[in-house]
């Protein structure tokens, strides 16, 4: 399993607390130094269920000024989105977990965290 993190996010840092706790194996992602590609961000949209505008961090300065709020959460501005993500990896939800199973969550709370712990 990958997962995606800021290391100075208190969610994450958690996370990787609770997978070592397990013995999880996990490589990790430092995304802010290592961003994904839109088709990276494509490909782990497919894999939440979710679309881009579910995973953006719409409170951030960058966010704000790109007017995220404003922008539609319409199929024909979702290129745009995923643009956005890629250029600014900072406006990605953290951490993000992709599961050997195929799935991916993003590990805000607790149940998302245990739903891809191993056991």
């Amino acid at each position: 399993m990958e997962i995606w993190i800021n290391p100075r996010c208190g969610k994450c840092r958690s996370a990787l607390s609770e997978l070592d706790a397990v013995g999880a194996e996990y490589t990790v992602r430092r995304y802010l130094e290592d961003p994904p590609t839109a088709d990276e961000i494509e490909q782990v949209l497919k894999r939440l269920s979710l679309e881009p505008w579910d995973i953006a961090r719409v409170d951030e300065q960058v966010a704000k000024d790109l007017g995220l709020k404003k922008w539609t959460r319409q199929p024909a501005d979702r290129a745009r989105w995923i643009a956005a993500l890629a250029e600014h990896p900072i406006l990605i939800q953290r951490p993000i977990i992709t599961a050997d199973d195929g799935h991916a969550v993003v590990a805000r709370t607790p149940e998302a965290l245990r739903s891809v712990l191993p056991g």
